[in-house]
C-alpha cells in the first residue's frame, strides 16, 4: 500500500463523539497523531478537527465532534454534533465512553443509537474502571448496544489498533453485532410516536434523508431545531407539527409531566436495564430508592411469587369490587326490559328489541365495571414502572422457551387486548422471536373473555369465581410457556436475540392519568357494544327467530291454560281470613308463574332448536359432545370467533324464556337448565381461554406475520389445543368426581 497515494485509497468517514472528559480528544490524537487539520465548523466559531489515517488499504477520515452530554438542541455543540451525524451520514460513528461512569455516558450512546448508523463503543479508561471494581461483560454489552465494544486506555495507546480494525470490519460488513435497535418508550409514548411517524411518511422526500422515528421522538421532545428543519424542508410540515402538538398535549394530560421528561426517564430506564445485564460491581455502592425496592421486587427467588400475588390481587379487585356496580347496571337493564315488555305488544319488534338488542348488548354492558377495573390495574402496573419489572423477573423463565422478557411485556399487554399486544411484537428485532411471540400471545386471556368468565364462573362456582378465573389466567401463561418451548424446539430453532431489560424509575401515577386511561378503554368498549356486539346480537337473534315454527310437539297454550285453571281452583279453595291465607296465596301465585314460565321456556327452546341457529348447533354438536357441551354452547363458541363478548349474547338468546333472562337470571338458567356441571363448565371456560380470540386478532396475526400460513396455523393449533385441554379436564374431572364420591 505504500506505493499508492492517499487519493487512490477508498475513503471511510468516521465521526468520534463522546462526553466531555471521557478521553475523546486523547483517543482522537492517538488515532491521527500529527495528521490533523484544525478549522471551524461552517458558519460558527466552534473548533473543528479532522485527521486522516492510511490503514488496511483505506484512507480513514476521523472527525472529532464537540464533546456533549446529549444530542438535544440546547447548545451549539449539541446541534453541531447531531447535524453532522444526521446530514453527513458518516460511515462509522465512534462513541467514547468513560468506563467508570457508564450511566451518565450511555445517555449519549442511547441518543446516537436512535439516529441509526454503524457504531463502535469505546470504553476508555478501562484500567480505572477495573480498579473501581467495575466488571463489564464486553460481548454482551456489544450485542445489546448493536455494535462492537472496545476497551482502551487512551493515555497509554492501549486498544487504539483495535478501533482501526473495527472500523474496517464494520465498513466491509463483517461485524455481526451491527444491527438496528431502538429504545422502547412504553405503550402510550410509542403510540403517539407512531402517529407522528405516519404524518412524516406522508412526505415522500423526508424519509429519504432522515429516520422517521428519530424525527418523531424529537418532535415529542419539542425540539426547536427539528421543527425548523421540517418547516424549511417539508411540504407536510403543518400537518406533522399539528400532530406533534396534539400528541404532546395528550401525553401531558395522561402523565401530568412534560413529554421530554418522560422520554429521558425511559432512556435512563433502558440504561439501568443494560447495566443490570452487563455490569457487576465488586464493591458495595450506594443505592437509590428504586434500587432498594428492586432488590425485593426483582429478587431471583421471590420476584416470581410477588408477581403472581400482584396478578391475583388484580383479579380479586376486578371481580369482587366490580360485582357491586355490575348489580346496579343489571337492575337498570332489567328495569328497562320490563318497562318495554309492558308497553309493547307481543310480536316481531318486541322480540327484536328485548331478546335481540337489550339481551345482547345489555348482557355485555353489565361487565363494563370489570373491564374498567382490569384496565385500571394494568395501567397501575405500567405507570408505576412495575410492568418492566414483571418482564425482568420473568426473563429467566422466558429464556426456557427461547424468548426474553420483552416478549413477556407483549404477553402482559394481551391481558388487555390481544390485537395491540400482537402489534407490539414489532419491537422484537428477531423475526423468529416475533412470530413465536405472536403465536403464543392469544393464550393470554384478553378482557373480551372476561364477561364469559364472570357469567359462567358466577353461575357454577359462586364465591370461588374469582379464584377460578385467576386459575384461567395462570393456565394461559403456563400453556404459553409450554407451547412456546415446543415451537422453539421444532419450528423456530436458533439462538435468542440479546435484549436489554428496560427498568424505568418508579413513578407515582396521577389520578388524571388513571382516569384518562380508564375513559379511553371505556370508550373503546362502549363503541364495541354499539357496533360489533349490537350487530352480532341482532344477527344471532335473527338466526334464532327464523324460520318461525308453526307446529309444536305439544300444545303449549293448552298446557298454560291447564296450569292457570289449576291454580285458580286452588286459590278459590283457600280459606279467606285464615291465619296463613296471605302466605299460601303468595306461594300459589309464585308456583303458577313458575309453571307458566317453564312452559314458555320449553316452547321457546323448541322454536330455537327449529331455527337457523338451532340447525347450525345440531351440525356442530358431534364436535363438542365429547367435551360435555350441548349444541347451544357449540353455537356460542362459533359466534365467539367474531368477538368473545358475543358468546354472552348468544347464550342469552339460546337460554332465553321469552325475554326475562338478563344478567344474573341468565346465570341461574345456565346453572339449572344448561346441563353443564362444574367440571364441564370449567372445561368450557378453558376452551374460551385457548381458542382463537376474535376476528380482529386473526387479522392482526396476518398483518404482523404477512403470512396466510402462520395465520391459518395459529387458528388450527389454538382450536386443537382448546379441544384437547377441555377433553382432558372433562375426563380427569369426571374420574376424580367418581373416585371421590
Amino acid at each position: 500500500m505504500r506505493g499508492r497515494s492517499e487519493n487512490d485509497l477508498k475513503k471511510i468517514v468516521v465521526a468520534i463523539g463522546g462526553n466531555p472528559n471521557s478521553g475523546k480528544t486523547t483517543i482522537f490524537n492517538e488515532l491521527t497523531g500529527s495528521r490533523q487539520k484544525v478549522g471551524n465548523w461552517g458558519g460558527v466559531t466552534v473548533e473543528k478537527k479532522e485527521g486522516r489515517v492510511k490503514y488496511g488499504g483505506y484512507s480513514i477520515v476521523f472527525v472529532d465532534l464537540p464533546g456533549t452530554y446529549s444530542l438535544s438542541a440546547y447548545s451549539l455543540e449539541e446541534i453541531i454534533a447531531r447535524n453532522f451525524i444526521v446530514n453527513e451520514k458518516p460511515d462509522v460513528i465512534i462513541d467514547i465512553i468513560d468506563a467508570g461512569n457508564l450511566e451518565r455516558n450511555l445517555y449519549l450512546a442511547v441518543q446516537m443509537i436512535e439516529m441509526r448508523g454503524n457504531f463502535i463503543f469505546v470504553l476508555n479508561m478501562a484500567d480505572m474502571a477495573e480498579k473501581m471494581g467495575v466488571i463489564i461483560e464486553r460481548d454482551k454489552l456489544g450485542s445489546l448496544l448493536s455494535g462492537p465494544v472496545i476497551f482502551t486506555v487512551g493515555n497509554k495507546g492501549i486498544g487504539v489498533k483495535d478501533i482501526l480494525d473495527a472500523v474496517i470490519h464494520i465498513y466491509e460488513g463483517e461485524e455481526t453485532k451491527s444491527r438496528h435497535i431502538h429504545v422502547s418508550y412504553g405503550n402510550e409514548l410509542e403510540e403517539e410516536i407512531k402517529k407522528i411517524q405516519s404524518k412524516i411518511r406522508a412526505d415522500k422526500n423526508i424519509p429519504l434523508h432522515y429516520s422517521t422515528r428519530w424525527l418523531a421522538v424529537k418532535l415529542v421532545e419539542n425540539d426547536p431545531d427539528v421543527i425548523e428543519k421540517l418547516e424549511k424542508e417539508s411540504n407536510q410540515s403543518s400537518s406533522i407539527i399539528k400532530q406533534a402538538e396534539k400528541s404532546r398535549n395528550h401525553l401531558g394530560k395522561v402523565f401530568d409531566d412534560e413529554p421530554e421528561h418522560l422520554i429521558a426517564d425511559q432512556r435512563y430506564g433502558f440504561i439501568s436495564g443494560l447495566l443490570r445485564e452487563c455490569v457487576t460491581l465488586k464493591i458495595k455502592e450506594r443505592v437509590d430508592i428504586s434500587q432498594k425496592i428492586d432488590k425485593i421486587i426483582t429478587n431471583r427467588f421471590i420476584g416470581i411469587p410477588i408477581l403472581v400475588f400482584f396478578i391475583w390481587v388484580m383479579f380479586q379487585v376486578t371481580f369482587k369490587v366490580g360485582s357491586y356496580p355490575m348489580g346496579w347496571i343489571d337492575s337498570v337493564i332489567n328495569f328497562i326490559s320490563m318497562g318495554i315488555s309492558y308497553i309493547m305488544p307481543d310480536g316481531f319488534f318486541k322480540s327484536l328489541l328485548i331478546d335481540g338488542i337489550i339481551s345482547g348488548v345489555g348482557g355485555v354492558a353489565i361487565f363494563l365495571p370489570n373491564i374498567l377495573l382490569l384496565f385500571l390495574m394494568i395501567s397501575l402496573f405500567e405507570d408505576t414502572g412495575y410492568m418492566a419489572r414483571a418482564a425482568f423477573v420473568t426473563d429467566r423463565i422466558m429464556h426456557l422457551i427461547g424468548l426474553h422478557g420483552k416478549s413477556f411485556i407483549s404477553m402482559i399487554m394481551g391481558f388487555g387486548c390481544n390485537v395491540p399486544a400482537i402489534m407490539s411484537t414489532r419491537t422484537l428485532e428477531n423475526e423468529k422471536d416475533r412470530i413465536l411471540t405472536i403465536l403464543i400471545n392469544p393464550l393470554m386471556s384478553c378482557s373480551a373473555r372476561l364477561p364469559v368468565y364472570v357469567l359462567v364462573a358466577g353461575a357454577f362456582f359462586g364465591t370461588n369465581a374469582g379464584n377460578m378465573i385467576f386459575s384461567l389466567y395462570i393456565m394461559g401463561i403456563i400453556l404459553a410457556m409450554v407451547i412456546g418451548r415446543l415451537f422453539r424446539k421444532t419450528l423456530f430453532r436458533g439462538e435468542t436475540a440479546p435484549f436489554v431489560m428496560e427498568l424505568p424509575p418508579y413513578r407515582i401515577p396521577t389520578m388524571k392519568s388513571v382516569l384518562i386511561h380508564m375513559w379511553e378503554r371505556a370508550v373503546i368498549f362502549i363503541r364495541k357494544m354499539g357496533t360489533v356486539i349490537l350487530v352480532g346480537s341482532i344477527v344471532i337473534w335473527f338466526l334464532g327467530f327464523f324460520p318461525e315454527k308453526k307446529e309444536y310437539s305439544t300444545d303449549y297454550e293448552l298446557e298454560k291454560k291447564k296450569i292457570s285453571e289449576h291454580y285458580t281452583y286452588e286459590l278459590k279453595n283457600l280459606v279467606l281470613g285464615s291465619e296463613r291465607y296471605d302466605q299460601q296465596k303468595e306461594k300459589l301465585l309464585k308456583e303458577k308463574d313458575a309453571g307458566i314460565q317453564s312452559i314458555e321456556r320449553a316452547k321457546t327452546q323448541e322454536a330455537i332448536a327449529f331455527s337457523f341457529i338451532g340447525r347450525m348447533g345440531r351440525a356442530v354438536e358431534p364436535f363438542f359432545k365429547p367435551l360435555g357441551f350441548s349444541w347451544r354452547e357449540g353455537v356460542a363458541l362459533i359466534t365467539g370467533f367474531f368477538a368473545k363478548e358475543v358468546i354472552v349474547s348468544t347464550m342469552g338468546v339460546l337460554y332465553s324464556s321469552g325475554g326475562n333472562e338478563k344478567g344474573q337470571e341468565l346465570s341461574y338458567f345456565l346453572r339449572e337448565k344448561s346441563g353443564l356441571t362444574p367440571v364441564t363448565a370449567y372445561a368450557f371456560l378453558v376452551f374460551v381461554l385457548i381458542y382463537t380470540p376474535c376476528l380482529a386478532s386473526i387479522m392482526a396475526v396476518k398483518q404482523e406475520t404477512k403470512s396466510f400460513k402462520w395465520t391459518f396455523f395459529s387458528i388450527f393449533y389454538q382450536i386443537t389445543l382448546a379441544w384437547i385441554m377441555a377433553f382432558l379436564i372433562v375426563r380427569i374431572g369426571g374420574f376424580l368426581t367418581t373416585f371421590i364420591t
